[in-house]
Formats: structure tokens, C-alpha cells, sequence
């Protein structure tokens, strides 16, 4: 495995760490920077807005730089963001170092692949990708709970010290590793209009749509998991790191095991995928108060949320494939904007005193009416299969 790829997925495992860690910090956070809990959970909203931002405005203003070149300035910013955050004195200092390092997410993902395809064969490249999006996947498998632990042992602001140090070493890591991208693929995947396009496609609107919502409904939920484990479920503040693993053992099975049904049947996977994280949330919600049933809703959380994501992201690029940077950034984009959408309408339930379980309620309704955008999305696929399979006859029977 060229030792490129190791640089780009440390550098796709810190961002993934400055996401998610701070669901496990929360309580902390808030209580240091004197705000209520869903005024800290605002800091994911932020962050996830100006991964929104950097994925589609700062991927496309990178299209006429060479890849590698904005690459290292994305993990710059990354670097200085989380510093910010170890830094911070107060709650808008924190919430403008999350805004800096989100800016880097979706872009750093998007231009990434290219350089990440260019260090293989060319019959390898889905694995090179893979393997640079495995960082993503190992920051909610192991660094949140390790951050959430190093938090709890040490403050808060020593996760985001170790994640400064963490991007300064994937930064020269890719400087010294990681070749420059071939100047023909840079064109070949730069044609900012011609990528642009893509988008007047209904239904990569709808794939979008369903990312926001589906994405949204569990994240959203996720971020507000701390405080209904240690005040509904019952756990002490030590377990949490644990019950965590679990969540990211869930996530990494359920990624995987998303991936592969998705490839045989992506349709029928998404639909039946959304609709189980629909029932494991109403379920969730009902039997939170008891820690054995809690920790296995976590758990089935994971699976089914992230086993969503490789067939979300294989349906907008099957609409958009002539649009591979801009779709997959725009896809980021969408998750994110989930993101903030679940964030904040959790948060908004517990300020109006319906407790720690009601983000979960939120989160069954945001992935039903995903399930219901995905069923209108297929009738209408199979709709427009059927009226250009009979044009087709036609014509030749003509």
C-alpha cells in the first residue's frame, strides 16, 4: 500500500475526530464555557454549516489549483481551527475555531480521492479511495471514544490539543508523501460547469434530499447521546467512552455491510435500511430508561445510520457520475446539512423541557421522511425506465 494513502487517511481520521468527538464531550464543554447543553450542541450545527460552505465553495474555487496544493492549504486550515478550539476562552472564539477547521471537511474529501487514485493502478483506485475514507470511519470506530476518554482524564481542550497535533502530522505526511496529481486528471476532473450540470437531474436532488434527512435523524440524535446515557439510561460518566465503542463498532459493521448489499441491490438496501433506523429510534426512545436496551439501541443506531452511507453516496453518484468531485462534495455537504438540521431541532425539543429522549423522536421522524423521499424517488426511476424502454421499442419496431 503506497504510504500516501497512510497521509491522506490520518488526515481524513482527524477531521472525522473534530466532527464527532464532542458528542462525547458535551456536558463539559458546556459547563467550562458556561452555556446549556443545546447551546454547546450548536457548535455541531456551526461546524456542520461550514462543512456545507467549504465542500461546495471552497471544491470549487480549488478546481483551478493543483490538487495537492489545496490539499495542504485545506489541512491548514484544519490545523488552525482546532487550535482555536484548544485556545478558546469563550463560547464564540470555540464556535470560530469549529467554523475554521469545518471548512477543510468536505473539500479535503472531495479533492483527496483524486490524489488518492493517483497513487494506484488504475484497476485499484476504489480501493485507494477506500482506504483514504478509512480514516473516517476509524475516528467514530476508536478516536471518539479514546478523545472522549483523554477529555474526561485530562479537560476537554486536551482532545483538541491531540488533534492539532494529528493534523500537523498528516500535513507533512501529504507534503512529503503524497505526489503531486497528474496534470491530465487535474483538467479531467476540473471542469467546474461541465460538473455544475449534473445538478439539473431531479433525482440527484432527491438523493441529496434523502442524505439530509436520513443523516440528519441520526446525528442528530447522536449528539444529545451523552446526556440521555448519564441522566435517562442510568450510566455513569466512565462508561460512556465504552457504550461509544459499541456505537462505532455498529457504525463500522453497519458501513460495511451497507457497502456490499447496496452493490447488489441499492433500492431495496436503502429502503429497507431507512426504515429499520426509523424503528430502532421509536424504539430507542420508548426503552432509553433501561441501560441494557439503551446500550443495544446505540448499537443497532450505528449499524443501521451508517449502513445508509455507502448506498446514499453510490445513488448521487449514479445520477451525477459525470460529476464525481462535485457530487461526492456535495454529498458531504448534505450530510452535514442533516447535521444541523437534526442538531438543532433536537436541541430546540430539549430547551422546551421534553427531556434527553425527545432528540431520538426527532430523529425517527427526519429518517421516516427520508424513507418517504427514497419510495417517491423509485417509483419515479422506475417511471422514467418505463417510458424510455418504450420509446426504445417503438423506435425500433418503427
Amino acid at each position: 500500500m503506497p504510504v500516501g494513502l497512510i497521509a491522506l487517511a490520518l488526515g481524513g481520521f482527524g477531521i472525522g475526530l473534530t466532527e464527532f468527538v464532542i458528542a462525547g464531550l458535551l456536558t463539559d464543554v458546556a459547563a467550562d464555557l458556561g452555556v446549556t447543553i443545546p447551546v454547546a450542541g450548536y457548535l455541531v450545527s456551526g461546524y456542520a454549516l461550514a462543512v456545507v460552505f467549504g465542500a461546495l465553495f471552497l471544491t470549487a474555487a480549488s478546481t483551478r489549483l493543483p490538487a495537492k496544493t489545496a490539499l495542504l492549504g485545506l489541512m491548514v486550515l484544519f490545523i488552525i481551527g482546532n487550535l482555536l478550539s484548544a485556545l478558546s476562552p469563550n463560547y464564540a472564539v470555540m464556535m470560530a475555531g469549529r467554523v475554521v477547521a469545518a471548512l477543510a471537511h468536505g473539500a479535503f474529501f472531495g479533492i483527496g480521492a483524486v490524489l488518492a487514485t493517483n497513487l494506484v493502478a488504475p484497476e485499484k483506485k476504489a480501493g485507494a479511495i477506500s482506504i483514504m475514507f478509512a480514516g473516517l470511519t476509524s475516528a467514530n470506530v476508536l478516536g471518539v471514544p479514546l478523545g472522549t476518554f483523554l477529555g474526561q482524564q485530562f479537560g476537554w481542550r486536551s482532545t483538541f490539543w491531540a488533534i492539532t497535533a494529528i493534523g500537523i502530522i498528516a500535513f507533512v505526511g501529504i507534503a512529503a508523501l503524497v505526489p503531486a496529481a497528474d496534470p491530465s486528471a487535474e483538467q479531467a476532473t476540473g471542469n467546474l460547469r461541465a460538473e455544475l450540470r449534473a445538478f439539473r437531474r431531479p433525482q440527484v436532488w432527491f438523493s441529496i434530499a434523502m442524505t439530509v434527512l436520513v443523516f440528519g435523524g441520526m446525528f442528530g440524535a447522536f449528539i444529545y447521546i451523552e446526556p440521555l446515557l448519564t441522566q435517562v439510561s442510568g450510566f455513569g460518566t466512565g462508561a460512556v467512552p465504552w457504550l461509544l465503542v459499541l456505537f462505532g463498532v455498529g457504525l463500522f459493521v453497519g458501513n460495511m455491510l451497507g457497502g456490499k448489499l447496496a452493490d447488489r441491490a441499492l433500492a431495496p438496501t436503502l429502503i429497507a435500511l431507512m426504515a429499520g433506523l426509523t424503528v430502532v429510534m421509536v424504539l430507542f426512545a420508548v426503552f432509553a430508561h433501561v441501560p441494557f436496551l439503551a446500550a443495544t439501541g446505540l448499537l443497532l443506531m450505528g449499524f443501521f445510520g451508517f449502513a445508509t452511507v455507502p448506498g446514499l453516496q453510490m445513488r448521487v453518484l449514479g445520477y451525477a457520475s459525470d460529476a464525481p468531485t462535485m457530487a461526492s462534495s456535495a454529498n458531504i455537504a448534505a450530510f452535514n446539512l442533516g447535521n444541523t438540521l437534526g442538531v438543532y431541532l433536537g436541541g430546540l425539543t430539549i430547551a422546551a423541557g421534553l427531556g434527553f429522549v425527545s432528540p431520538l423522536v426527532v430523529g425517527s421522524l427526519l429518517s421516516g421522511a427520508g424513507l418517504v423521499v427514497m419510495l417517491v424517488a423509485t417509483s419515479r426511476a422506475r417511471r422514467s425506465d418505463a417510458a424510455e424502454r418504450g420509446v426504445s421499442e417503438a423506435i425500433v419496431a418503427s
